[in-house]
């Protein structure tokens, strides 16, 4: 049955298909042939197509080859110039970036002059920096604009605006726009500190000046009404740790020493440390101080003698203490006599040069860190020291206002002498006629 089917099929395609004779071969008429059943009619027929015009075809498929080929080119050119300004931004965003590491101050962000700027068009004053981003994000959100506006009449001609493209171009203005507020903030955050801290600063100068001030007035008025260079005394009124005097010479190596003064304090308890020498290495080189309940000790190399005075009663007292390396033999003299002798303190040690002498604190280290229960309280004048041991016939003629002998170490003499401390003064003092009521 199959092979009867086909070969009906082969006939009516070979009548069908030849043309009459005497026609043309050609007639502008299209035909087709189809299947029929064996059942159905015989007679062939045929289904005309519309005529055609193969010119109009032809135009008609140039034209849309031609739109066609607009297009890609419209859309190769769109897509180059967006790939032209992600690489921009992306340029942007890494300078950015850059600039946030780079941009670092000592304790934050900076504008240093040894810094170059990370963005070709940022200046480097902080106010022309902020105005200079600002435009720059003005620029990139109007090219952002831009290119909406493309992808609008990319819409309206038919032509397709890459959604992945536009989104990436938000995306990366998203993340300039945070860095670029970020370092707006952090540069208004600089200059709030550096404001503060010209203003802390200008303060600090300020008072820095009173002080100095306040101290060439009290120089002036201190040196100008001495009768004599050693006619002065020390005034340390409070229990504090910033008032002092400090004697602006140092001590040389020494064997042996004579430390003789006038003092005069009624604290309680203790008088405190009217002296203290400090080298580096050893803040107790030699110290005199009288705390709490205890003596009146000294101090040489650390090592602690307890002498047998007593100066607490408010009066002016005369002492003198005076020591050799040799077995370390001290003596102790009260208003020109000697109250009290001793040996092995610190034997054999030199004292070191080059340190500091302080009048009224404790050193913790040379030249400082006071500690205002170990201040003294009262009064010193002819603080002298001499680099051997003295006669008690000197000692004692000084203690009785016959002579005055000053130290060939150190002297008392009012520039020898500085004071530090709001409450500290040297006053005019002579000695012995202020001495006599206590007699």
């Amino acid at each position: 049955m199959f092979p009867l089917l086909c070969g009906l099929l082969c006939l009516c395609a070979l009548v069908c298909g030849q043309p009459a004779r005497g026609q043309a071969a050609d007639d502008g008429k299209r035909y087709i042939c189809r299947a029929i059943p064996l059942s159905g009619d015989a007679s062939c027929p045929v289904t005309l197509l519309p005529e055609l015009n193969a010119g109009s075809q032809e135009e008609e498929l140039r034209n849309t080859v031609m739109q066609l080929r607009e297009t890609i080119l419209q859309q190769k050119e769109t897509i180059s110039k967006q790939i032209g300004t992600i690489n921009e931004l992306t340029t942007k965003l890494s300078l950015c970036a850059s600039a946030t590491d780079e941009g670092k101050y000592e304790k934050g962000a900076s504008w240093g002059k040894e810094k170059q700027n990370t963005m070709g068009d940022v200046p480097r004053d902080p106010n022309d920096t902020i105005d200079s981003l600002g435009k720059t994000m003005q620029g990139l959100k109007d090219r952002l604009e831009n290119l909406e506006q493309q992808q609008l009449r990319a819409n309206i001609s038919g032509a397709a605006f890459p959604s992945e493209l536009r989104d990436l171009l938000q995306r990366r203005l998203g993340e300039l726009e945070k860095q670029l507020l970020k370092k707006v903030n952090n540069l208004e955050e600089e200059k709030s500190m550096l404001s503060n801290a010209t203003a802390a600063y200008r303060l600090k100068t300020e008072s820095t000046l009173n002080a100095l001030v306040e101290r060439i007035s009290e120089l002036e008025k201190g040196g100008g009404d001495f009768k004599s260079p050693e006619q002065f005394k020390l005034s340390l009124p409070q229990r504090t740790n910033y008032l002092y005097g400090r004697i602006t010479k140092s001590l040389p190596e020494m064997y042996a020493f004579t430390l003789c003064m006038w003092i005069k304090s009624s604290a309680s308890p203790g008088i405190g440390t009217p002296f203290s020498y400090g080298v580096p290495g050893q803040a107790n080189e030699i110290v005199l101080i009288e705390w709490g309940n205890n003596p009146i000790e000294l101090l040489i190399n650390d090592k602690v003698a307890q002498l047998p005075l007593e100066v607490r009663d408010g009066r002016w007292h005369h002492i003198c203490i005076s020591w050799t390396t040799r077995d370390g033999q001290w003596d102790a003299y009260q208003d020109g006599e000697k109250l009290g002798t001793g040996d092995n303190l610190a034997a054999w040690h030199p004292i070191k040069p080059g340190g500091v002498i302080i009048l009224g604190q404790e050193q913790d280290v040379v030249g400082g860190r006071f500690d205002a229960g170990q201040a003294f309280v009262g009064e010193l004048s002819q603080v002298n020291i001499w680099d051997r041991v003295l006669k008690p016939v000197e000692i004692q003629s000084m203690a009785n206002c016959s002579s005055y002998i000053p130290g060939n170490v150190i002297s008392w003499l009012a520039t020898n002498v500085e004071v530090f401390g709001r409450g500290a003064f040297k006053r005019p003092l002579e000695m012995c006629q202020e001495r006599l009521p206590n007699a």
